[in-house]
């Protein structure tokens, strides 16, 4: 639905901002500005985003480089509109991972125009998308999200709902030391209050588990004080 188009603007001249914002408002879209990088990045961070209308010259964090940051968080189109008219910076734009590239001065009917057709698009590509399986890996552990099914250099293990709860975590983040209270409130959806045996004794029976497909693999350290994370 177009209620529910949300299109981040990130122009630090009012006066533009305001003739963008307007400009989304009467395509029936919702805008919302942002004056720098910095301030782009909470808001992007805050929500899933339809699109970012991105000027180059911004003051601290620039255009390009907040271009770079928007392409390693998420897939959103990004329509550069920048008053820098040179070959090179919209090639340098369009190869870093803008959509399309708008030159200021511009016509409203024109960014109109591309902003619907690139939402049109991106709609067409995410509803022929199709979502590939989930696999966690790292090193010679496997596990599926979408069958459940969890294996150690090949072999198939069985686990019981909390353990496969607990690798799940673990393999989420190979190199993030879990606490102890991080993987009892995860996985039992209960405030921690200091009571390790449970954790422990789960942690032991996945142990053996894995050892017992594995035995020449140690794959869950112990970070001594701290907690449990993959063994790099």
């Amino acid at each position: 639905m177009v209620s529910s188009v949300n299109i981040l603007v990130v122009e630090d001249d009012n006066d533009i901002s305001q003739l963008l914002c307007s400009i989304i408002r009467n395509s029936g879209y919702t805008p919302q500005p942002a004056f720098s990088g910095t301030e782009a990045l909470l808001y992007l961070e805050r929500q899933p985003w339809s699109m970012v209308l991105l000027d180059l010259m911004l003051p601290g964090m620039t255009g390009e480089e907040l271009l770079g940051k928007i392409g390693e968080r998420s897939g959103v189109p990004v329509l550069v509109i920048s008053a820098k008219s040179e070959r090179e910076t919209k090639v340098s734009a369009l190869r870093g991972g803008a959509d399309d590239f708008i030159t200021k001065p511009f016509d409203i009917e024109e960014v109109s125009a591309r902003i619907d057709s690139h939402l049109r698009r991106y709609a067409r590509m995410a509803q022929h998308a199709q979502p590939e399986p989930e696999v966690l890996r790292h090193r010679g552990l496997m596990l599926d999200i979408e069958t459940k099914r969890v294996t150690a250099e090949g072999k198939e293990l069985s686990l019981t709902a909390r353990e496969y709860d607990i690798l799940a975590m673990l393999l989420s983040s190979p190199k993030k030391v879990f606490t102890k209270a991080n993987l009892y409130e995860s996985v039992w959806g209960e405030p921690f209050y200091g009571d390790d045996n449970t954790i422990n004794v789960h942690m032991s029976n996945l142990r053996s588990k894995l050892a017992k497909v594995a035995p020449d693999s140690e794959f869950i350290e112990t970070v001594w004080g701290m907690g449990y994370r993959l063994k790099p």
